[in-house]
């Protein structure tokens, strides 16, 4: 792209009377936060509800009162509802770039120097609620990713843009969440269904008013499944009190498959769901834990462990004789807000085990096979990255200026952090990126995007990629009785 970074920071200061993305405060308070259980009249917390069908208690970011005597009225609650709602959010991007469709064309320079532009819808969801009782709640989220066309033929875009007819389909409509919860006390609940796994910053609030760029933070999902979702069982809550105030979850799921593991993204492509039915053989065990006990800090730390993902493979031939391979995910992360300025960061660490006879066997899979050969797939991989945005507007101390939020983040991440012999890492994998823009709050829960990004590519080796983009999103709910 001929934009410098110069004179992008000269045209966004000219953006800024007109467009940008703030995050909604009551949204991201409400969706970055661990589900946490209330009992009608029984605990000081508000109850909350939000798109991906999450029960959960006021969080310091809206402000938390110590003095259990005095209770907020539920009617003051904008998000309260009595029995049913549904609501939804959804995105769209238009990016200008310098770069071509496949860094791994075969050229020495990495991703060619290709003017081309892309316009699209990520995703957009629909979500419900239902009370049977105040203790027994169905939550269900549809959502339609790229458009959801649902066609059989994809673009090969790593393939230097072959067609293929596969079971892979360009676009999804999937189900995101089906699940209903038992609230028994404020400190233990459970839940049974289809359900997000909230390992990493973005799995667990994945929201667009919960992230300052045009697209979801970039290293996460070229490692992790994004949006994480599973079949399982769930418990939940809240523990301890003042300072030392936690909010925790732990599920078990149906596990990652080897099946899917690859070269460009790690294990992010060994999530299940292309048929009927999600082999269990060996499940995967996730854990969150959140530090809530200040008001607008919130520190976490989620784990994930497949036993061995090879045995939910979609035939035992492919992995025979090989023993086991257990992947371990850990994962760290944190958010400041308060009315000036708004904080995340994150950082992924993974381990493969057998990784070098995993890729040794991905050529096993047939043609028709909708999983990819490419390898190969690495030991370890990591994601690390950070984001800050400031409110102009409370900055200034201005009622009437628009709610302007200019950010920057930094992200690195290597889905080939570590490849076993006799295999070699792909540097064209290893990836440092920049990002700044803007925010801008046009209304409750609608946001206007506008950042530009530039990624080093293998420490310098490779062509650099520049991009411009825009984007709109929202979030609300529709319908509440």
């Amino acid at each position: 792209m001929s934009r410098s970074p110069l004179s992008f920071l000269l045209f966004a200061g000219l953006l800024m009377s007109a467009t940008a993305t703030a995050q909604c405060p009551i949204k991201d308070s409400i969706m970055s936060q661990i589900d946490t259980p209330v009992l009608d009249g029984t605990t000081g917390a508000t109850e909350h509800h939000h798109p991906d069908g999450v029960t959960s208690a006021t969080t310091p970011m809206q402000g938390r009162s110590n003095d259990k005597k005095k209770k907020p009225h539920k009617h003051q609650d904008p998000d309260h509802f009595h029995q049913f709602r549904l609501g939804g959010y959804g995105e769209a991007v238009a990016a200008f770039k310098d770069y071509g469709i496949n860094r791994f064309y075969g050229g020495a320079d990495g991703n060619p120097r290709t003017h081309r532009n892309t316009i699209s819808i990520p995703r957009f969801g629909l979500a419900l609620d239902y009370k049977f009782s105040k203790n027994w709640i169905l939550s269900a989220e549809i959502e339609f990713e790229s458009g959801g066309t649902g066609q059989a033929v994809e673009l090969e875009n790593t393939e230097n843009g072959e067609y293929e007819t596969e079971i892979e389909k360009g676009g999804e409509v999937a189900i995101e969440q089906f699940h209903i919860t038992r609230l028994i006390t404020p400190t233990f609940n459970l839940r049974a269904g289809h359900m997000i796994v909230p390992v990493g910053l973005t799995n667990a609030h994945h929201e667009p008013m919960n992230f300052f760029g045009t697209v979801r933070p970039e290293g996460e999902r070229m490692l992790l499944p994004c949006t994480w979702h599973e079949t399982g069982l769930a418990a939940f809550g809240r523990v301890g009190s003042r300072a030392a105030t936690f909010d925790y979850q732990v599920m078990v799921v149906a596990g990652l498959n080897a099946n899917g593991f690859d070269r460009n993204t790690w294990v992010a492509s060994g999530k299940q769901g292309l048929f009927e039915e999600d082999n269990f053989t060996s499940p995967g065990y996730a854990a969150r834990l959140d530090w809530v006990g200040v008001k607008g800090l919130r520190v976490g730390a989620s784990y994930y462990y497949c036993h061995d993902t090879s045995a939910n493979s979609d035939k035992p031939s492919y992995y025979g004789n090989m023993g086991r391979a257990p992947l371990s995910i850990l994962s760290g992360d944190a958010q400041y807000t308060d009315r000036y300025v708004t904080a995340r960061g994150c950082v992924v660490w993974g381990n493969l085990a057998k990784s070098d006879v995993i890729s040794s066997r991905h050529g096993r899979h047939s043609n028709a096979s909708p999983y990819s050969r490419v390898t190969p797939v690495a030991k370890n991989a990591m994601s690390c990255g950070g984001e800050v945005g400031v409110n102009l507007r409370n900055i200034i101390s201005c009622p009437t200026m628009p709610e302007l939020l200019p950010f920057v983040r930094y992200e690195y991440y290597n889905p080939q952090e570590k490849v076993l012999a006799p295999h070699v890492a792909d540097q064209r994998l290893k990836t440092s990126m920049w990002t700044m823009g803007l925010n801008y709050r046009v209304g409750n829960g609608v946001i206007l995007k506008a950042d530009y990004t530039t990624r080093s590519i293998g420490s310098g080796r490779f062509n650099s990629e520049n991009e411009f983009a825009l984007g709109i999103a929202f979030t609300g709910w529709f319908l509440k009785k």
